[in-house]
């Protein structure tokens, strides 16, 4: 069985943020969130997470995830909070600790740590990795037989061992001896403060062996401290969800511009074009072509489809054999149903569009049904907003809609119905019928020109098309 105990506490002053430090995101998870989704993926029986600033957004964030959270009210070090945790955990359970600021950590690190913990039969085992210049960490000193003697902290260190590359993570794993001996860690001066890798002392003593798990890729390690390092795990991320996408079978143009957050999920056969974002609880189906600086976030697009260049969906689905855009926005609660096509500048919010139906260019579809193949021309709006209250327009089957026309809602448009171009509809058109809502036209002769006439010393020399046209007239009429 394992435990893990994250240790989130700190204040991270660097951030200069309102926001606690392990809330910031990478990649659109939480720094957080990384720690606790591997502990998941870990199988641990539970998760206990130290929190302190910020505490109550912290806690509110991960409210209903399963976790366990510990108070540590005062800064007092490593092994202080993770003292805050123990009242939680079994006592009969190997321990992990993990930090809420290093998200890079990968799951089969974890779980090759762990499996190396319980083989080699160690009371306790170090992550730790190597670097050219490890100035600023914790040095590991291992003994003849390889096992970890001490941990010497920088300021600590004499030259000798500020030349050892390999440095401790502050991720461990102990046996349940560990709850008993993070009680005995004495206070460290002149920071008073108790720390956890004293603990490795405290081991030795009681006849355990420590052992030190390295890894390769030291950037696993990283913490993000300001935003300059929050950006740098991003990038390393970002470049990771690529590839994980890539070798499934996606096809990045420009994986550089491309940013994908871990929570989106990609089909096989989809390409994406350079520049786009895809965020939040996507799913992208298979076969799907993004076009290049398009967004897309929460939304579902089924196999098949076409989103365009620059076009943006939040809270949309797009079923199997629609398209979008160029330039088109699918608001919250809009859904294209199967070989819906919308165009450049169309915004559809909170609407249904029906198999088949078409909407080419510069219209607002907004609290609507639009029935099968509806053609909707240019300029159209539904007028569903009263000031009050939001209001449905429903357009049935095979009705075309003429181009710039107003359906001001709550109204009806029936099957096979027409609208006129122009049209300002306020009530029910049945089923098959025209309805035309504008004002008779009407040309008064001669207005434009005497208009002209009056004013041409107004007239400015560079409309010259209107210009000679007004001499022309001067001589016909002379």
């Amino acid at each position: 069985m394992l435990e893990v105990v994250i240790l989130a506490a700190g204040q991270g002053t660097r951030m200069k943020s309102k926001l606690p430090k392990v809330l910031h995101p990478v990649c659109g998870r939480s720094m957080l969130g990384y720690s606790v989704l591997r502990a998941q993926e870990m199988g641990a029986q539970k998760i206990v997470v130290v929190t302190g600033h910020g505490a109550e957004k912290v806690e509110q964030a991960f409210a209903g995830s399963g976790v366990v959270f510990a108070r540590q009210d005062k800064q007092l070090g490593t092994a202080h909070a993770f003292l805050q945790a123990v009242p939680h955990l079994s006592g009969d359970s190997d321990v992990l600790v993990l930090y809420g600021d290093t998200p890079l950590i990968r799951l089969e690190t974890l779980q090759n740590m762990q499996q190396a913990h319980q083989s080699s039969g160690a009371g306790m085992t170090v992550l730790t990795a190597e670097l050219p210049d490890a100035t600023g960490y914790g040095r590991i000193v291992r003994g003849t037989d390889g096992t970890v003697e001490r941990i010497v902290e920088e300021k600590a260190a004499s030259a000798q061992e500020k030349q050892i590359r390999e440095f401790n993570s502050g991720v461990y794993i102990f046996n349940a001896k560990g709850l008993e001996l993070v009680s005995k860690i004495g206070l460290s001066q002149p920071a008073n403060e108790y720390y956890l890798t004293d603990i490795l002392e405290l081991y030795r003593q009681d006849g355990a062996t420590v052992e030190a798990f390295k890894i390769q890729d030291a950037s696993e390690l990283s913490g993000s401290n300001d935003r300059v390092q929050l950006a740098e795990a991003d990038l390393v991320m970002r470049r990771r969800i690529n590839e994980q996408h890539m070798r499934g079978g996606v096809t990045l143009v420009d994986p550089e511009s491309t940013y994908i957050e871990d929570t989106v999920k990609i089909g096989r056969d989809t390409l994406i074009e350079p520049g786009v974002l895809l965020k939040g609880e996507t799913v992208i189906g298979e076969d799907v072509r993004i076009g290049a600086y398009s967004v897309v976030q929460d939304s579902l697009v089924q196999d098949g489809v076409t989103i365009k260049s620059h076009t943006v969906l939040e809270g949309a689905e797009v079923h199997s054999g629609a398209d979008a855009g160029p330039f088109a926005r699918l608001r919250p609660g809009a859904v294209l149903e199967k070989d819906v096509h919308v165009g450049n500048f169309v915004e559809v919010k909170n609407a249904r569009m029906l198999e088949g139906a078409k909407a080419g260019h510069l219209s607002y579809l907004g609290d609507a049904t639009v029935g099968r193949e509806v053609n909707v021309g240019a300029g159209t709006i539904t007028a569903n907003y009263n000031g009050i209250d939001k209001n449905q327009t429903v357009i049935g089957d095979g009705a075309f809609i003429g181009s710039n026309s107003v359906l001001v809602a709550p109204i009806a448009v029936g099957k096979g119905a027409m609208i006129a171009a122009g049209s300002v509809v306020t009530q029910e058109v049945p089923d098959g019928a025209l309805g035309v809502a504008r004002g008779r036209q009407r040309n008064i002769e001669d207005f434009a020109r005497r208009f002209w006439e009056q004013n041409a010393d107004k007239v400015s020399k560079k409309h010259a098309v209107l210009h000679a046209w007004l001499q022309e007239q001067q001589v016909k009429n002379s």
